[in-house]
């Protein structure tokens, strides 16, 4: 089933994803293409935007959504990992964490950073055994999952009863002014920057990428509803400065 036709594609069908791939097939082989190319430079790229909106941001997010020490968290689409980062401080050496990944150049370079269990795959299978964590976390990568009710249906059954998904994501804001800014940040500002302190280059395919999968993403009814269907309660959205969300949902 390609993206155009899938009800619960994290993007919709538009023209400007067209010139990146056609179908689910190749959108999984083409940005896992560019995750692995981009991966030595992500760090560097992503403190320059802060389109991630920082470390403190990350970790408050998992500490109001009720991450704790001792915990078991699984970090999806954990990338070179920034909200992993957050969520080893909050669980502590007494806790576990395990960060998947489609990219294999993300994980290696996550890798360098935390002693961490990686799994290399999509969030619509995850290889862990159902009820075996305590908190599922994604951060700023939900546009990039190709059907939602797998990856919720199986944030779901790896979660132990009562616990939580927190996902953080980066929206289009709901002024025209505001969806102005955005794209200038994302489409001017950025690449100068980016030129300005030599950041990889590989990284700008990265970044125009992900200003065009803010601008289709899915309005946040739809995955809010999407979180109902695979049987979160206490689902709900709120937004900070505009643009982040967090979406949050418990299994009952």
């Amino acid at each position: 089933m390609t993206e155009a036709a899938t009800p619960t594609a994290a993007m919709k069908a538009d023209p400007r994803l067209e010139s990146y791939f056609a179908g689910e097939e190749e959108r999984r082989t083409v940005t896992r293409a560019m995750f692995d190319q981009a991966a030595g430079g992500y760090d560097k790229a992503e403190r320059i935007t802060a389109l991630g909106s920082g470390a403190w941001y990350r970790r408050d997010v998992l500490r109001r959504n009720g991450l704790r020490r001792g915990m078991t968290l699984l970090d999806v689409a954990a990338g070179t990992g920034l909200v992993a980062s957050a969520g080893q401080q909050l669980i502590g050496p007494e806790g576990r964490l395990l960060a998947l990944d489609p990219s294999p150049g993300m994980l290696a370079e996550l890798r360098k950073k935390l002693d961490v269990e990686t799994i290399e795959a999509y969030a619509e299978s995850i290889p862990l055994p159902d009820k075996h964590v305590d908190f599922v976390s994604m951060g700023y990568a939900l546009r990039h999952v190709g059907d939602l009710d797998l990856a919720f249906g199986e944030y779901q059954r790896v979660l132990r009863p009562g616990g939580r998904v927190c996902i953080m994501e980066i929206s289009r804001p709901a002024s025209r002014l505001g969806q102005f800014l955005l794209r200038a940040y994302i489409g001017v500002v950025v690449p100068f920057l980016a030129r300005l302190t030599g950041s990889h280059a590989d990284v700008k395919l990265l970044w125009q990428y992900y200003g065009d999968t803010i601008e289709v993403a899915l309005e946040s009814e739809h995955i809010l509803d999407a979180m109902h269907r695979a049987g979160f309660v206490d689902v709900e959205c709120s937004i900070t400065f505009g643009v982040f969300r967090e979406y949050l949902g418990r299994k009952p």
